[in-house]
């Protein structure tokens, strides 16, 4: 199973029941996931404006899932009441047991011919 993060930012304008029924459908948009947490950040300003909005109403979702629906992120692009939105695959409880392997990149010189 693989382990994802989505970070969801909504309207400042959206009521509660509106936010929620919003995260319903998104829930229901990825019914084979496991949410193990769920965080409500809040009210947060934006570092820039989205859609003319100064400010925005925060979302996290810890997702374990096999696979991710592939239309899944074209239908929160569509979304109106969401300005951003962001799906990060983070490490499996399994690599961070295991240790994953980290190849060293080494920079390799280019010989050049001296006159």
């Amino acid at each position: 199973m693989r382990t994802y993060e989505l970070a969801l930012v909504f309207r400042p304008s959206l009521t509660e029941e509106k936010r929620k029924k919003l995260l319903t459908t998104i829930k229901g948009m990825l019914k084979d996931a496991k949410i193990e947490n769920e965080l409500e950040w809040g009210q947060k300003a934006l570092a820039y404006q989205i859609k003319h909005e100064k400010i925005g109403f925060y979302h996290i979702l810890s997702l374990v899932t096999e696979i991710i629906p592939s239309d899944f992120e074209k239908k929160l692009l569509v979304s109106e009441e969401i300005l951003r939105h962001l799906l990060v695959r983070t490490k499996d409880k399994k690599e961070e047991k295991e240790g994953t392997k980290e190849t060293k990149v080494t920079k390799k010189t280019r010989k050049t011919k001296s006159s």
